[in-house]
């Protein structure tokens, strides 16, 4: 069974950082892209940011670049996405998602299969 778990998150002052992680089992990690979503309450959920499976190229929401970093390490099953500058409009849940082989850098939620539970991330102004 397929499961991801997401850790890192809580809360923090604006213009703080932020180390989000997600931890993958049961799928072969590195033949897999790998996203970033957030939802804020009220709102729907949002893309953030995504690695490919293949060459490690990355994809950002135009919110967060510059100011996020995803990466993944295929030999620790593990994805990361490294927060700077936090704003109080990052606050969210943050979700780390995987898609089925054939995406490349998918940015839609309906592209993805797999979803860990969310860590909760509150930045404070």
């Amino acid at each position: 069974q397929v499961q991801l778990v997401e850790s890192g998150g809580g809360l923090v002052q604006a213009g703080g950082s932020l180390r989000l992680s997600c931890a993958a089992s049961g799928r072969t990690f590195g033949s897999y892209a790998m996203g970033w979503f957030r939802q804020a309450p009220g709102k729907e959920r949002e893309f953030v940011a995504v690695v490919s499976r293949s060459d490690g190229n990355v994809l950002y929401a135009d919110s967060v670049k510059g100011r996020f970093t995803i990466s993944r390490d295929d030999t620790k099953n593990t994805m990361y996405l490294q927060m700077s500058s936090l704003k109080p409009e990052d606050t969210a849940v943050y979700f780390c998602a995987s898609a089925p082989g054939w995406y490349d850098r998918p940015v839609l939620r309906r592209e993805y299969d797999v979803w860990g539970q969310g860590t909760q991330v509150t930045v404070s102004s």
